[in-house]
């Protein structure tokens, strides 16, 4: 038998006890996230001429652990072999099963690991437009000799909406670089070099954000390539699914393995080892030249409780917006609605005057749009009567709204409040403690607190990175202020006016 031969229950106890301290030592140092996600798998093979050899099951993992912890654990290593010089990591062979030492001395057999593979399904035959669950692209399915699976929902992606296309995707000038820039993306051909990566597209709600990238993702698809739409949400449950069925490490493999990955929603991506996870996920798929689509309801610089390694990453990318529907694109979409209404309802019919006001009065999003035409196909049906521009005034009454007012940024509140008292931005963000600076930093959190929606430990981290009780003394301080000094109050009111109307 040859040294590379030599199995893992040859291994004499006292190296095996040496490697279960340096084991310790690491799972101590990174604590249990880290180390159940890149150390459990990893086994300790032979020690011979002054390496130690350690395998783990997939080259992914081997490229990972050394690329990021290797000089670690060559360092905790030499604390417990006297004659290690080197540490080498090789992928070992799925059909030898390795006997693992328990801390009681027992001994077990390490499972041979099963790599997920991911395939394309074909898409299911649908008799109208709806979507279904069984719409999701990708489909895991298990390798021979499996030890365990990974949830199904982990990555079969959210569902799509087979109506959600590019041909049905409307085009204005507020969302024409959006749509040329995601039509790039999906005609790129398997081997292609991303153009646009990562791709961030920002939208408030109902303006077609979603509508654009499940239709990327079924183009993505159709072209012979894998893509995996998640929304945040899906993205976090799958991710824990797979720490509380220890399968971590295959969820992020075959997260990795796939085309295109396109996060919708990711505002709402919270926790900070799940934003790690999120930010690995970046960097894996980038470096290693596979497009990422992220898509949320503000700009990157905006999404103040995100991770700063991941905003960097975003930033780093093209960043589209998607802007307010003019009125010729509402009309064009009422026109689309009112088509397809029409395919159940012939008799539906509505005036062109009609649709001209409801453009006009109906200023909001694409939502309200068909929450229009609903409203006046109900209105049709039930009463029977012809429409005119005063009974759909009556109909979508619900509808009209007051324009909402504009939101106050923190950046904006430090830049007013620094030049409103001479100094720079940068006074007010260091920790200088002069009273000339202590107040305006002081009022700035105050307003940031009253005129935006962030949390204290949010404007904390905007003002230098601050604790958000220095953020409530602050407030609490400029409140009472207010309450005695006239002076002050006026002041106040006055840069409230001018953020607010700005």
């Amino acid at each position: 038998m040859s040294n590379r031969e030599i199995r893992a229950d040859e291994i004499s106890a006292k190296d095996q006890d040496r490697w279960e301290r340096v084991r310790q030592r690491l799972r101590a140092e990174l604590g249990d996230a880290v180390y159940n996600s890149w150390f459990t798998r990893l086994e300790l093979d032979r020690v011979e001429q002054g390496a130690l050899h350690l395998s783990v099951p997939t080259k992914f993992l081997k490229s990972w652990v050394q690329s990021h912890y290797a000089s670690r654990i060559k360092s905790r290593a030499a604390n417990e072999f006297e004659t290690i010089e080197r540490v080498v990591i090789d992928v070992r062979s799925t059909a030898r099963k390795p006997k693992m030492r328990e801390a009681g001395g027992a001994e077990r057999e390490a499972e041979a690991p099963a790599l997920a593979v991911i395939e394309k399904m074909p898409a299911p035959a649908h008799a109208g437009g709806g979507s279904d669950a069984s719409d999701a692209p990708l489909s895991p399915r298990r390798a021979p000799r499996p030890t365990a699976r990974v949830d199904g929902d982990s990555l079969l992606g959210s569902p799509l909406d087979r109506r959600l296309s590019f041909s049905t995707f409307l085009v204005g000038p507020s969302n024409q670089l959006a749509y040329a820039a995601a039509c790039r993306v999906a005609e790129a051909r398997p081997g292609d070099t991303p153009m646009f990566n990562p791709l961030y597209a920002h939208a408030a709600v109902g303006l077609g954000k979603t509508h654009l990238l499940q239709a990327l993702a079924h183009a993505t698809n159709d072209n012979r390539r894998r893509a995996v739409y998640l929304t945040a949400e899906r993205f976090m449950s799958g991710f824990v699914s797979s720490l509380t069925t220890q399968t971590s490490i295959a969820f992020k493999e075959r997260l990795r393995a796939i085309d295109m990955l396109i996060i919708d929603d990711v505002q709402f991506l919270q926790g900070k080892s799940i934003q790690q996870e999120f930010c690995h996920t970046l960097n894996a798929l980038i470096d290693s030249g596979r497009q990422v689509v992220v898509a949320a309801d503000r700009p990157p610089s905006d999404l103040e409780t995100l991770d700063e390694r991941v905003l960097s990453r975003l930033k780093g990318g093209l960043c589209v917006d998607i802007g307010p529907l003019d009125e010729a694109l509402r009309v064009k979409i009422l026109s689309a609605r009112i088509l397809a209404a029409q395919d159940s309802n012939p008799s539906f019919h509505v005036p062109p005057d009609v649709v001209s006001y409801v453009a006009r009065t109906i200023v909001t999003n694409g939502r309200d749009l068909e929450g229009a035409v609903n409203r006046l196909l109900a209105h049709v049906t039930l009463n029977g009567a012809p429409l005119t521009v005063e009974t759909a005034e009556t109909a979508i009454r619900d509808l009209v709204r007051t324009q909402e007012p504009k939101r106050v940024k923190i950046d904006d509140i430090q830049k007013l409040v620094a030049s409103h008292y001479n100094i720079s931005r940068a006074d007010i963000l260091s920790s200088r403690r002069t009273a000339n600076v202590v107040r305006p930093r002081q009022i700035a959190m105050y307003l940031s607190k009253v005129l935006t929606l962030r949390s204290l430990p949010e404007i904390g981290r905007r003002f230098g990175g601050r604790d958000h009780t220095t953020v409530l003394h602050a407030v609490r301080k400029i409140e009472e202020l207010v309450s005695k000094d006239k002076s002050l109050a006026e002041v106040i009111d006055l840069l409230k006016r001018i953020l607010n109307e700005q």
